[in-house]
């Protein structure tokens, strides 16, 4: 599947997770990362997801899945063990315009999750376009090994130098082609080479 990359701020959007295992503890918990606002329906739930909801931190509606679930909904996640029930979520999200990520058939959703490595404010994503999830997490741990937390490190430089540089009002051309090549300078430093002339 082809996809546009992006982040969204999910600051206070709400997101529902149709389903109460071990697949819909993980995306939970990625929401509650990202800030949203969690409801949870399922007839059952693990111990986790109980926790979370007597703690406020969560919504959660013991019960099936409802259409009237997805009402001032931005994302949901169907992430139950019954492929009909997902398909419902589904289809009933793409008829109402909301975003909808299917765990168990990413092809029936319109996004996906992408496997993630963060270092402070700098985030790396891999996506196979919902093919195989688990190549995506084992290239991430891959790059884990290479972008340490010093990355993050330097990303909180570059921003401090590049801060300054829009508050002293030069050009906007001068500002990229100094912040591009202390970027440059860093990346370099960090990777073990020497800066390029």
């Amino acid at each position: 599947m082809r996809s546009l990359p992006l982040n969204i701020d999910m600051h206070d959007m709400t997101a529902l997770v149709v389903g109460g295992g071990e697949v819909a503890w993980r995306k939970v918990r990625t929401l509650l990362a990202a800030a949203a606002s969690v409801r949870v329906v399922a007839p059952d739930m693990v111990p986790e997801i109980s926790r979370l909801a007597a703690s406020g931190t969560v919504t959660v509606r013991h019960g099936r899945y409802h259409t009237e679930d997805l009402e001032n909904t931005f994302l949901v996640v169907a992430a139950t063990n019954d492929t009909g029930v997902n398909n419902r979520v589904a289809e009933d999200a793409r008829q109402r315009g909301i975003l909808v990520v299917v765990t168990d058939a990413s092809e029936r959703g319109n996004c996906t999750f992408p496997a993630v490595l963060r270092r402070g404010d700098l985030e790396i994503t891999v996506a196979t376009g919902g093919r195989c999830p688990a190549f995506a997490a084992l290239v991430r741990d891959r790059l884990a090994a290479i972008i340490g937390d010093d990355y993050g490190v330097a990303l909180e430089r570059l921003a401090m130098e590049r801060e300054k540089l829009l508050t002293e009002g030069n050009d906007s051309t001068y500002n990229k082609k100094i912040v591009h090549s202390l970027a440059a300078r860093l990346i370099a430093e960090l990777s073990g080479h020497k800066e390029s002339p």
